[in-house]
């Protein structure tokens, strides 16, 4: 009778971990590395002395911007740094005989939320934010949401993926947030 108790009690545990959805841990590979470019990106192009080249460039749908003289720079899954560099080879082939490049991020591209939330749509992203202030910018949840776990979808590597995230878990630009109805 004390055996089959214990072997109720184990099962009802793997019952309920069974329905426990998995959150990934590994998920933010991309956090460690440089910022990669991506489509939405505004950035600002510093070339010091030349007015006429410095300016703001949004990184288009095809994940380019075009700059006056060198035309068109690829910028998608690309750091700040990569087209710094690529910039200034430019220039120095005719142009300019030691340009000074500067490339820094001047508006990242949004995040959207979907699902459970007040009001779903396009956010402006703010470095640091998790899936909570997420939430919290687009309404917060709906009285039928799953408050305990986010999917998330994400690009990386110029690949999609999606994932059960916690509330505490960091929000990335380009991140579509959906909000689960939770399962009464």
């Amino acid at each position: 009778m004390r055996s089959f108790g214990l072997f109720l009690a184990c099962l009802v545990l793997l019952t309920g971990c069974a329905n426990t959805p998995k959150v990934e841990d590994g998920y933010h590979p991309e956090l460690v590395s440089p910022y990669q470019l991506d489509a939405g990106d505004r950035i600002r192009v510093i070339v010091f002395g030349q007015t006429d080249l410095s300016n703001t460039y949004v990184v288009d749908q095809s994940g380019n911007i075009a700059m006056p003289l060198i035309g068109t720079v690829r910028a998608r899954g690309r750091s700040t740094a990569q087209i710094e560099t690529d910039i200034a080879a430019r220039l120095k082939k005719g142009y300019l005989r030691n340009p000074d490049v500067s490339v820094e991020i001047d508006r990242y591209r949004p995040f959207f939320a979907m699902g459970e939330v007040g009001a779903a749509g396009q956010y402006p992203y703010v470095p640091g934010m998790t899936v909570q202030q997420a939430v919290a910018v687009a309404g917060g949840f709906t009285p039928r949401a799953d408050i305990h776990y986010v999917q998330v979808t994400r690009s990386i590597d110029g690949q999609l993926g999606t994932a059960l995230l916690r509330m505490s878990d960091p929000v990335l630009p380009g991140d579509t947030i959906f909000v689960r109805e939770r399962h009464l």
